[in-house]
């Protein structure tokens, strides 16, 4: 590591622990919990309009690593950097659980498509997009894709559904996952309103239930939509 990266990264960490910190307010924690593809990127936006400070997702994804590991040290240490917090990890499997344990007020958002094969339609437009060229990406595309490191999509995939070698993007396989893992969700957070919400961003309601759950004024009457697949497709 040369000496510019290294000054950088001491100024980067310097940073995160001393005025970071003053910017986070008193507030619960707040996790959106829906799966990618599921409006998190507009819910983040939102977020932002309404004043939060938001973790960095890029350094969130980077803990998929220690997610699979089942080590969740990491992951708590870096939720205590900002208030909201969206997608890897906090899209995954069993991660709200020892969240829940870890931030007794927390507030947990499970944002939703309309089916699960809308959701299975978009997660794969997506992938084709970004790592098949406008196909379906095969496993070792998946395993040489271009983003986090080596792997990672590969990875990724096991994760949400254990992925098959031969046919990564199983449309039943992972319209399950999506089904049950939403089921889970709303099964752990039954009775408890107070701490979890579930919406679906297309609805028109969504926004003012939103901001009801969250105990908050906004001068905004709906989500700024933010599309990464048009967005990427533009590019």
């Amino acid at each position: 590591m040369d000496i510019k990266k290294k000054v950088n990264g001491y100024f980067y960490r310097i940073y995160n622990r001393i005025f970071v910190p003053l910017q986070i307010r008193n507030h619960p924690k707040v996790f959106c919990i829906g799966m990618n593809k599921t409006g998190t990127t507009s819910f983040i936006c939102a977020m932002k309009d309404l004043g939060y400070v938001v973790g960095d997702q890029a350094k969130g994804e980077q803990l998929l690593r220690d997610y699979r590991k089942n080590k969740f040290k990491r992951i708590i240490d870096y939720c205590r950097t900002a208030e909201v917090f969206q997608d890897v990890p906090f899209s995954l499997p069993k991660t709200y659980e020892y969240l829940d344990r870890e931030f007794p007020k927390a507030k947990f958002i499970l944002t939703v498509r309309d089916s699960s094969e809308q959701w299975y339609n978009s997660i794969t437009k997506f992938h084709a997009l970004r790592f098949g060229n406008g196909e379906l990406p095969t496993s070792e595309q998946l395993k040489k894709a271009d983003y986090i490191y080596p792997s990672y999509m590969w990875h990724l995939m096991q994760a949400i559904c254990n992925s098959s070698e031969k046919n990564p993007y199983d449309k039943d396989l992972l319209m399950d996952a999506y089904d049950v893992y939403n089921s889970q969700v709303i099964s752990y957070f039954d009775n408890r309103p107070k701490d979890f919400l579930l919406i679906n961003l297309s609805n028109k309601d969504s926004y003012s239930k939103l901001v009801d759950f969250l105990g908050v004024s906004s001068p905004f009457k709906d989500f700024p939509w933010e599309n990464k697949t048009n967005q990427f497709t533009k590019q």
